[in-house]
């Protein structure tokens, strides 16, 4: 790395929040819904409705915004059902945050 060029901006949760936002109003938007309000306690179950092909849009969303870095596929498999059901936005952006951490420290 050039030592006179800074160093790569942490993510943080208020930019990753933002993104991830972003891309689930894309996913909505082929509902009509993509003025809803998603914030850090919003679930993807109960408040967005989403179903699990609109988890596969948006991992790949995700994916292209973050890379492999970030595999929603395996933050899922992870979970038990409950868990699934009862996901937050704001456990996905803790999910991405500290993945996007852990490979820029790696």
């Amino acid at each position: 790395m050039n030592p006179t060029q800074p160093a790569p901006a942490q993510p943080t949760a208020d930019t990753v929040l933002a993104e991830i936002a972003g891309m689930l109003r894309t996913v909505l938007a082929e509902y009509g819904d993509d003025d809803v309000v998603i914030g850090i306690t919003t679930s993807f179950n109960r408040d967005l409705e989403l179903e699990s092909i609109d988890l596969v849009s948006l991992a790949g969303l995700l994916e292209e915004r973050y890379g492999r870095r970030v595999n929603l596929a395996e933050f899922l498999a992870g979970m038990e059902f409950d868990e699934i059901i009862e996901l937050t936005v704001g456990r996905l952006v803790e999910y991405v945050v500290w993945s996007l951490k852990t490979t820029q420290a790696g």
